[in-house]
């Protein structure tokens, strides 16, 4: 009580809500012996079971680039080759790069620099000689080939326009409808033509006649009197200090003070 501090009041250097024995550090558990050898032992076994896992591929890796490059019989870049085969087999491109720079060595396949990169192809060694003769049939094979290819190519295009139209054509069902709804339609026009038959207050062709000669005429005195105003405003906007638009807004006063103008 004497140094002045509470009964309740953890002392310096401990947390509020923890007594000193809450406090105290806690002693590390230290992992058994069993357990560290436990886990060093399946590391082991997983990392035997990677290593073979790359092995087997590697060594299956070079039998899929060799039979590849044999088949195809041209040139490829590590990349090329790479990207060929990824989807199919799965191959990184470490371990590509790897089994050809090891098949070059090895002399299945042959390498070649052209520029900064690497270009591999089968030895052509191991292919027979072609002659001339040879050479003319596979030629005019392609020539065929080509042909058939652009032939078919031309009718697929064709399909594709048959198939586009009848998918956007109606349907069975819906032209049925389409047919019922415009008989519909006939059916509402037949019988308003027919009312207006029935009705006893047609317009006689002379009273058709006046109405288009007295039209003719009101549109005649509109362009003139037209003409004569848009005179009279540009000869005024001549010496208008303000623009057009505030002219027409200002000047509304003016043609109501002056209806005999509009009335030429």
């Amino acid at each position: 009580m004497g140094s002045g501090r509470s009964r309740l009041a953890p002392p310096e250097g401990f947390a509020f809500s923890q007594s000193p024995l809450e406090a105290r550090p806690r002693r590390r558990k230290e992992p058994s012996p069993l357990a560290t050898t436990t886990s060093g032992f399946l590391s082991w076994v997983a990392g035997k079971a990677m290593s073979k896992g790359r092995a087997e591929t590697a060594a299956g890796a070079a039998g899929i680039l060799l039979r590849y490059l044999q088949e195809q019989n041209r040139p490829y870049s590590a990349q090329d080759v790479f990207g060929n085969l990824q989807r199919e087999h799965g191959l990184g491109k470490a371990v590509v790069v790897k089994t050809l720079e090891q098949l070059a060595q090895q002399g299945k396949i042959k390498e070649k620099m052209y520029g900064k990169q690497k270009i591999y192809f089968a030895d052509q060694d191991q292919f027979d000689m072609v002659s001339d003769a040879d050479l003319q049939d596979l030629d005019g094979k392609i020539v065929a080939l080509t042909a058939k290819v652009q032939s078919l190519q031309q009718s697929c295009r064709y399909m594709e326009a048959e198939l586009k139209e009848l998918s956007s054509a109606l349907t069975t069902p819906e032209m049925q409808k389409e047919i019922q709804e415009l008989k519909k339609e006939c059916a509402g026009y037949r019988e308003r033509l027919k009312n207006i038959k029935a009705a006893t207050n047609h317009v006689t062709p002379e009273e058709k006649e006046q109405v288009y000669r007295e039209r003719q005429k009101y549109c005649k005195e509109w362009r003139k009197r037209k003409r004569m105003a848009t005179e009279l405003s540009d000869a005024i906007l001549e010496g208008y200090p303000k623009s057009k638009k505030q002219f027409f807004v200002s000047g509304t006063l003016f043609f109501l003070c002056f209806p005999v103008v509009l009335s030429w």
